[in-house]
């Protein structure tokens, strides 16, 4: 089968966009020839051309009506050159695009899935239109998502909920020596002070929520000043840094910065975090760090409670709200223990639910029937 993948993100930071179609790649360049259409330069069209076998071309999906008219010229010469069976969208702008692009091919038209893989409310006219014109089937990455989709005109489309996949081999707890290792590391001289190492690779976004567990712990005073916190992604806005400083955790919070492979700094942690407060779903972040044995709190945002089992691996709290987060921290510090219980249980939830493989096989289950349904 030919399938090609397409996504307008054109920041070169690594984000969930990036990881869900590299994921497929991996898994699927093997058994079909993959297309890649993607804007130069982004992490993306940089990541697909590092797998084997994956022909990965720059593409922009550009708002303003004339360009993206010439723009889907460009992507139509790709798909017929391509013979393209299966295109499978990531978002409205190459959604858009991709319909403009398959305008008068007729049968040989290629199926068009879409994955929706966040909590941004659905537009009805929009959805509307594409549905009628440009939608075969529709994906939603966690069980939220499809109860947003089967309220909207893309209903109308057979709807699958495939929860997002990690390669729980690649993501899988380190030997305590090389964890060690990595958290002295990360954490330099403060390495004697820390007795509890917080952290998140869910980014540094405001909306990640991660200043609600700089507040959280500020909030325990003394009890708490053992507690780090470690955070990989882009440097922090100018405000969220001076409200670290007013909150005297500047020398508590370790900013490491972008991370290609984030396994080393996910091992030096005890636990990790996502408090997203919008956009977020399933959390590609919150799966990584429970298949390498972390428990995990998050918010009560979107789909992120779908992947804890409260108090086994992991807590689950309402948005935006530091208090309760607090309360989760001093129960962990009055019973140390249950760190290793909880990691345990972390990552037998990610081998017996979060695998790639079960997340790749379904995805491509979808593909071939819509390509059986079009012969």
């Amino acid at each position: 089968m030919n399938i090609l993948y397409t996504n307008y993100h054109s920041n070169t930071t690594i984000g969930g966009h990036t990881i869900y179609v590299v994921s497929l790649l991996r898994a699927l360049a093997q058994r079909h020839r993959i297309t890649v259409a993607v804007p130069g330069g982004s992490s993306l069209h940089r990541l697909a051309g590092d797998v084997p076998g994956v022909h990965v071309v720059a593409q922009e999906y550009p708002s303003r009506l004339g360009k993206r008219l010439a723009a889907a010229r460009d992507l139509r010469r790709v798909i017929i050159a391509g013979k393209i069976d299966v295109v499978h969208v990531n978002g409205s702008s190459d959604h858009r695009t991709v319909i403009l692009a398959c305008m008068g091919l007729g049968k040989s038209r290629p199926r068009i899935v879409l994955t929706k893989h966040n909590d941004i409310p659905i537009s009805y006219i929009g959805a509307a239109l594409r549905t009628r014109i440009g939608t075969d089937h529709v994906i939603g990455v966690c069980n939220f998502v499809e109860r947003m989709l089967r309220a909207s005109p893309y209903a109308a489309r057979p709807v699958s909920t495939i929860a997002n996949g990690v390669d729980i081999e690649r993501y899988a707890p380190w030997p305590e020596d090389r964890a060690r290792a990595e958290r002295a590391r990360l954490l330099g001289a403060h390495a004697a002070k820390c007795t509890l190492l917080l952290g998140s690779n869910a980014g540094t976004n405001s909306y990640k929520g991660w200043m609600d567990m700089v507040r959280a712990v500020a909030q325990l005073g003394a009890r708490a000043q053992g507690v780090y916190i470690a955070l990989a992604g882009a440097e922090p806005e100018a405000g969220q840094m001076q409200e670290v400083q007013a909150l005297g955790m500047a020398d508590r919070v370790i900013f490491a910065g972008m991370l290609d492979d984030v396994r080393p700094f996910l091992a030096a942690l005890d636990i990790g975090f996502v408090l997203s407060y919008r956009v977020e779903t399933i959390s590609f972040a919150c799966r990584e760090m429970m298949s390498m044995g972390l428990p995990v709190i998050v918010s009560d945002q979107g789909g992120l409670p779908e992947n804890i089992s409260e108090g086994v691996d992991g807590w689950i709290v309402p948005k935006r709200t530091p208090d309760a987060v607090a309360r989760v921290l001093a129960g962990i510090l009055d019973d140390p223990g249950c760190i290793a219980r909880m990691r345990v249980a972390a990552r037998a939830k990610s081998v017996s639910e979060f695998g790639i493989d079960q997340f790749a096989r379904r995805t491509e289950q979808v593909y071939l029937s819509l390509a059986h349904a079009a012969h």
